[in-house]
């Protein structure tokens, strides 16, 4: 048995969540910092503006040039099940932003989330995810807005449940809400 002061051994699957501007795309990026191996950064984020293709750059400034970077929009599970490899670590940033990609491309949510969580069981290497917890505020006012907060609900409850860490970051300071 380990001692306490002994830290215990990382989760094969980590779920970082936060808040806009929380701190967890950083915190993320620290739990995968002193991986020897391959890091891949699967990245969900399209630069449709010039405030987005900022947000991008700042991300990818701050990795620094030890991470392979793979842009996956839509075809997460696939792309996750394609790059994972053992002794690998993957981080994916973010499980929000595929969401909404989803959405706005009028895909089956429902169906995409278990092929996710499905993926998950499947993949080796360490794989950390990054999502915005969005249900912590009023209730949207608009039909669309309330599904993706729903969505969000349940997709961050889905790979939680699959997940043997989850982290939620606020103000920068990381809570281990499991194990």
């Amino acid at each position: 048995m380990a001692g306490l002061d002994q830290a215990p051994a990382p989760a094969r699957i980590t779920l970082v969540l936060g808040g806009a501007r929380s701190g967890k795309s950083a915190h993320a990026e620290a739990l995968l910092e002193g991986h020897a191996g391959e890091r891949l950064y699967i990245a969900t984020a399209e630069p449709r503006d010039a405030e987005m293709a900022a947000r991008i750059a700042a991300h990818r400034a701050r990795r620094g040039p030890g991470w392979r970077t793979v842009e996956a929009p839509l075809a997460l599970a696939e792309t996750l099940e394609a790059e994972s490899r053992p002794g690998s670590a993957v981080l994916v940033d973010c499980l929000t932003l595929w969401l909404s990609n989803l959405m706005g491309a009028g895909c089956d949510i429902a169906g995409e989330i278990e092929r996710l969580v499905a993926c998950l069981g499947r993949i080796q290497g360490r794989t950390v995810l990054v999502a915005n917890e969005v249900g912590l505020g009023i209730v949207p006012e608009n039909p669309a807005a309330r599904a993706f907060r729903d969505h969000a609900g349940r997709l961050n409850q889905a790979v939680a449940r699959v997940a043997g860490r989850v982290v939620l970051v606020a103000a920068g300071l990381p809570l281990t809400l499991k194990p």
